[in-house]
């Protein structure tokens, strides 16, 4: 299977998880808007969702997954089956002590540290805690199904990891319909939504775990134990948690400033749920997949293929996520009426979620960048260089917010965010360069300007076309003639996005593909078709 056909399988399953999410970011703007309870869901969410990206995602996509590919290698499956139980074993352990340590102390966390701003409303911050220990349990199960997901990525199996969380959206839009047909108050709809996190956490690992079954691999439940290997896998994976996480570490410290203001929590996480449709879709796929494959050709010692893949990687992720930026930068306005403007969403919060947005478009490419990036540090185990840079990045994101948070509100925690962005990416890059772990090529570095171009044409096209068409993307035009005026932009920006870059020199689509296939034997070099030819 190419490369390309990789980040399409793992990119499809995001997608569809990404457009279900908008669904229910849709309907939970309707229902909720930045309200109390909005607020209060919101945060209480994103306390297990951080410490799942932290100890979960990041960590094993960054440690497990090379030496879980190493145990394959060396001692083949039975060796990795044995390695995989010794992981779940201390795992599960690990855990199941947490999530009681952090029940217990739930009230005292949402006090101190998730959201202190709430604490001169005590029906919010009550509201909160009960939410949060409704849902904290979901750590546990994301957690094991990100270590099987990590199994399969490295049997080269995407497709059900990818495609798990989709069900979280599924479950949660059906938990929203049942409130509309129950006409539940807004505060029993948190309370549905909560509990419908915690039913997706098990249903997403019933999912993995089945796959898994599948693809041979039958994992029992083995007394805990620090084996060398569980030992190798520990010490690699706290440096790697923080670094995968870095993006959650920063969204939990902004939440925790965002607090001090009514709606600044929702508001930042209706516009991020913009954002993260590009994210995911382009920055996940070539992260999950670049991992194990640069892994393999650096095992085998192919030094040109493991370069050609990073560069093939950074040029597939920039062609798809500058014009995205583009759009984002000049068209948020629109895009957040259409889908958020209704019910308790109010032009007000409109204005507020579009400026954020706004300033996300000038961060996706860095966020993206990053998963680009750190594949090349984690595939040669080094998990400690990422960690210092995200650290790096971590004190510049809170210096810049709680600076900027007085001023500018929700706004300036955005701009903290995409600052801590771009110096965490050029920091990557730089080391990289400089320890001769990425041999960029010419070719690339002629195409990016040219890129930039083609999305800069794209952008000026889109901003006149936003002025022209402004009466038509008004409230008072009705959602239909909103829909079809934004759909037809959107559709002649891609043209003219695609058209531009090809015509230019920046892209040719036969030579990506080409320049894109992984090869099957061993020791054979990728292409290195010039794709502005």
């Amino acid at each position: 299977m190419s490369l390309l056909k990789k980040f399409a399988t793992v990119a499809s399953g995001t997608l569809m998880s990404r457009i279900f999410g908008f669904t229910r970011e849709m309907l939970m703007a309707a229902f909720l808007g930045t309200g109390p309870v909005a607020d209060a869901f919101n945060t209480a969410f994103r306390f297990p969702n951080t410490f799942r990206r932290l100890f979960a995602e990041g960590a094993f996509n960054a440690a497990f997954v090379p030496l879980f590919a190493k145990e394959i290698e060396n001692n083949g499956i039975n060796g990795a089956k044995r390695f995989s139980e010794e992981v779940f074993g201390v795992l599960f352990t690990i855990l199941l002590g947490l999530t009681i340590a952090m029940e217990l102390s739930m009230p005292f966390l949402v006090r101190t540290v998730i959201a202190p701003g709430f604490t001169d409303d005590a029906v919010k911050l009550e509201n909160t805690v009960n939410l949060a220990m409704i849902m904290f349990p979901y750590l546990a199960c994301m957690s094991l199904a990100a270590m099987m997901g990590g199994m399969l990525n490295s049997l080269h199996r995407y497709f059900a990891a990818a495609i798990a969380p989709v069900f979280l959206n599924f479950i949660l839009i059906g938990a929203l319909i049942l409130a509309w047909v129950q006409n539940y108050n807004p505060l029993q709809i948190g309370y549905a939504l909560s509990w419908g996190v915690m039913a997706s956490g098990l249903v997403q690992l019933a999912i993995v775990w089945f796959a898994v079954r599948h693809a041979g691999i039958k994992i029992g439940l083995r007394r805990p134990s620090l084996t060398p290997n569980v030992r190798r896998l520990l010490v690699l994976a706290l440096p790697a948690a923080i670094t995968g996480g870095i993006t959650q570490i920063n969204l939990l410290i902004n939440t925790n400033i965002a607090s001090g203001k009514a709606g600044a929590v929702s508001s930042l996480v209706y516009a991020d749920r913009f954002y993260q449709l590009p994210l995911g879709v382009v920055g996940i796929a070539v992260a999950t997949v670049l991992l194990p494959e640069l892994s393999r050709a650096l095992r085998a010692g192919n030094r040109q293929e493991a370069g050609d893949l990073q560069n093939r990687s950074v040029e597939f992720t920039l062609f798809l996520t500058l014009p995205a930026a583009a759009a984002l930068l000049v068209f948020s306005e629109p895009l957040v009426r259409l889908l958020f403007e209704r019910g308790e969403f109010t032009p007000q919060s409109t204005l507020i979620v579009s400026q954020i947005l706004a300033i996300y478009g000038l961060g996706l490419p860095a966020f993206v960048l990053i998963k680009a990036f750190i594949p090349g540090f984690f595939a040669r185990e080094d998990t400690r260089t990422p960690m210092v840079f995200a650290g790096i990045s971590v004190v510049v994101n809170v210096s810049l917010a709680l600076i900027l948070f007085p001023r500018l509100g929700a706004s300036g925690i955005a701009t903290a965010e995409i600052t801590a962005g771009w110096v965490n990416a050029l920091l990557l890059l730089a080391v990289l360069i400089r320890r001769k772990h990425w041999d960029y090529d010419a070719g690339l570095i002629s195409r990016i300007p040219r890129l930039i171009i083609a999305a800069a044409v794209m952008a000026a096209i889109l901003w006149y076309a936003a002025g022209y068409f402004e009466a038509c993307l008004s409230r008072e035009a009705g959602l239909m003639v909103q829909a079809t005026t934004l759909g037809l932009m959107v559709l002649g920006s891609m043209i003219i996005y695609f058209t531009t870059v090809f015509a230019i020199g920046g892209a040719n689509l036969r030579a990506i593909r080409n320049n894109m296939r992984a090869r099957k034997k061993a020791g054979e070099a990728p292409e290195k078709t010039n794709i502005s030819a």
